[in-house]
């Protein structure tokens, strides 16, 4: 289960898409929701996984999704998406 991670490094006005220990980006959006639909089906066709969502700039993970048929650690509170 690949987990991806959706960040905009240095306010480049582009968001990516990449996958954990690769060299290159899977994927590029130019808005975040775009980036983050991306990511999610890339992880769903993959098997599941964690989907993560840095801040602007390169900045820390704000959130995480995990997408089916991963497991979520907290089932219960990830009620926002």
């Amino acid at each position: 289960m690949p987990n991806y991670h959706v960040t905009n490094p240095k306010g480049s006005g582009v968001w990516k898409v990449i996958k954990d220990k690769a060299d290159r980006v899977s994927a590029t959006a130019s808005t975040q929701a775009k980036a983050e639909y991306i990511a999610k089906q890339l992880a769903a066709q993959s098997g599941g996984g964690e989907v993560r969502i840095h801040k602007p700039n390169g900045g820390p993970i704000r959130d995480s999704d995990t997408v089916a048929p991963g497991r979520d650690p907290n089932p219960p509170r990830d009620k926002k998406h």
